[in-house]
């Protein structure tokens, strides 16, 4: 029996507020709660085990900016919570750890010195994520803001026996547009690695959360849903219990 696939609701923070983008687009941005801790709390009330938070203004300045609201978020649930957007040292990596973080997501560091996030997984067992973010299957950087020329796969390969706990991978032409997961790449990926990969980007009703059940997709840990959750566009209980195996129909 396959292990319980693990949907995230995402909290992307833009100046201390819940938002969610479109494509990366800062200045696409929509309000959804003023105030992400209570957010937080009303996902673990309707059953979600894990929270994914990503510091958009940090992703862009490349270091932590809203550390006041990811700590109010850690505060108020019980949940394990992963976090991404400007964590690009192990000493950034160990603060936030000490702040009772799960698990930290490294996105541009993972390109820029795969060295680094390889002694962040030595120094951290199990609790270091890698953000792998792709434009037309290349690599982008800096908040989505830069694209590189190197392949996803290629980067995932990197970190192969390194100890990596999970790779996010995030179609950036999808994402906040409800479109469905990019399930060809994404499957393509989990192939291609030991690792487990979660899914990112675009997921869009329940057909996307079905579709993670589907054999092809048994190595995925998971996906994460932000703006189909806050428009209502999937239910929570049905999610959670197909995920769980209790309704597959």
């Amino acid at each position: 029996m396959p292990a319980k696939k693990i949907l995230f609701p995402a909290i992307d923070l833009k100046d201390g507020q819940c938002v969610r983008l479109v494509k990366g687009d800062m200045a696409r941005a929509t309000v959804y709660n003023a105030d992400p801790a209570a957010q937080a709390k009303a996902f673990e009330d309707q059953g979600f085990e894990w929270l994914h938070v990503v510091d958009l203004n940090g992703a862009f300045e490349g270091h932590s900016v809203n550390g006041t609201a990811v700590d109010a978020i850690i505060a108020a649930t019980k949940n394990p919570v992963q976090l991404g957007g400007g964590i690009r040292t192990l000493t950034h990596i160990e603060n936030w750890l000490s702040r009772g973080l799960a698990r930290v997501i490294l996105g541009t560091v993972a390109v820029r010195d795969p060295d680094l996030v390889k002694d962040a997984c030595r120094e951290f067992p199990g609790r270091v994520a890698v953000g792998i973010d792709a434009k037309k299957g290349k690599v982008a950087v800096e908040g989505w803001a830069e694209a590189s020329e190197l392949g996803v796969i290629e980067l995932a390969r990197k970190f192969e026996g390194a100890g990596v706990a999970a790779i996010i991978y995030t179609d950036i032409e999808r994402d906040g547009v409800l479109t469905g997961i990019n399930w060809e790449a994404t499957i393509d990926l989990a192939d291609a690695v030991s690792i487990p990969v979660i899914a990112s980007g675009g997921l869009a009703s329940i057909v996307d959360i079905v579709r993670m059940t589907m054999p092809d997709a048994a190595k995925l840990e998971g996906a994460i849903s932000g703006r189909a959750l806050y428009d209502g566009r999937i239910d929570p209980n049905e999610a959670l219990a197909i995920l769980s195996g209790k309704r597959l129909d």
